[in-house]
C-alpha cells in the first residue's frame, strides 16, 4: 500500500512539475522576427556647373556715353558733335572719362612699379579738335591716306574720352612704341585694367585702319576679359557690328 502511495506521489510531482513548464511556456511573449537590411547612404552627385553667358546687351554699343559703344566708318557718333560730362585729367594735359582715367591711371602706376615708364599721349579729342587733326593730315598726306590713319570729324574714338594713345622709351604715336618694353607690358596687361588694343595687325578690313600700337580703348574689365579669353582682337567681331575701310 505504502509502495503504491509512494508511485502516486511520484508521478503526481512530474504531472505538476509538466504543467508549470507548459503554463510558463504559454505565457513567455512571442518573438517576431524582424528582416533588418543594412542603410546604404546615398552618395551625393555635384551637378556639373553650366556655363556663363557673356551678356553682350549689358550695355549699349551705339550711345556714346557707354564704354561698349563702337565708333568706326560705318558708325559715327551720335550726336555727331558729342562731348563727355565727366573728362579727368590723366597728366600730360590729357583727359579722359572719369571711369577710364581712373583705370589708366592705376595701369600706368603698376607699369612704372613694374620699371617701365609710360605716359599719355593724346586722350580726348573735341569735334573741333578732330577736324583740325583729319585737315592736317589730308595736306600733309593726302585723304587716302588720311582715312587709313585718322578718323573723320564724328567718326573718332577720342571723341568718346573712352582712348588714349600712350608714349614709352621716346615711341610715341608711332608704330616703334609696341617694341618697347613699357609698350610690350602695356600690351600684355591692358585688359587686366579694361583696355583693348584697338586697332590690331592684319584687322583694317575689319577695324578700317591700319595698326596702331599705341592707342589703346577703354571697355571695361569686364569685356576687356572676355575678349582676352576668347582671343577675339575687335569690337565688331565680338558684337559682329560692321566695320571696313570705307565710310558709310
Amino acid at each position: 500500500m505504502k509502495r503504491r502511495l509512494m508511485v502516486l506521489a511520484v508521478v503526481l510531482i512530474v504531472l505538476m512539475a509538466g504543467l508549470a513548464l507548459f503554463v510558463n511556456h504559454a505565457a513567455a511573449p512571442s518573438v517576431t522576427k524582424v528582416d533588418v537590411k543594412p542603410v546604404i547612404k546615398s552618395k551625393s552627385v555635384t551637378p556639373t556647373p553650366q556655363p556663363t553667358v557673356f551678356d553682350k546687351t549689358a550695355y549699349s554699343t551705339s550711345d556714346p556715353t557707354s564704354p561698349w559703344v563702337v565708333v568706326n566708318k560705318q558708325h559715327p557718333l551720335n550726336p555727331v558733335q558729342y562731348t563727355p560730362t565727366d573728362l579727368t585729367a590723366v597728366g600730360g594735359g590729357q583727359y579722359m572719362r572719369a571711369e577710364a582715367a581712373k583705370a589708366l591711371t592705376s595701369m600706368l602706376a603698376d607699369a612704372k612699379t613694374a620699371g617701365y615708364v609710360v605716359t599719355p599721349a593724346s586722350g580726348y579729342r573735341s569735334y573741333a579738335t578732330q577736324v583740325s587733326v583729319y585737315n592736317a593730315e589730308v595736306k600733309s598726306y593726302g585723304q587716302n591716306t588720311a582715312d587709313s590713319e585718322s578718323a573723320r570729324p564724328g567718326y573718332s574714338e577720342h571723341q568718346t574720352g573712352w582712348a588714349m594713345d600712350l608714349a614709352s622709351g621716346g615711341c610715341n604715336i608711332t608704330d616703334c612704341f609696341g617694341t618697347t618694353p613699357g609698350g610690350k607690358w602695356v600690351t600684355t596687361n591692358a585688359y587686366k585694367y579694361g583696355f583693348l588694343l584697338r586697332y590690331p595687325a592684319d584687322k583694317t578690313a575689319i577695324t578700317g585702319y591700319r595698326t596702331e600700337t599705341w592707342h589703346f580703348r577703354y571697355v571695361g574689365v569686364l569685356l576687356a576679359t572676355e575678349l582676352h579669353d576668347q582671343g577675339v582682337e575687335t569690337l565688331e567681331e565680338f558684337f559682329n557690328i560692321t566695320g571696313g575701310p570705307n565710310y558709310n
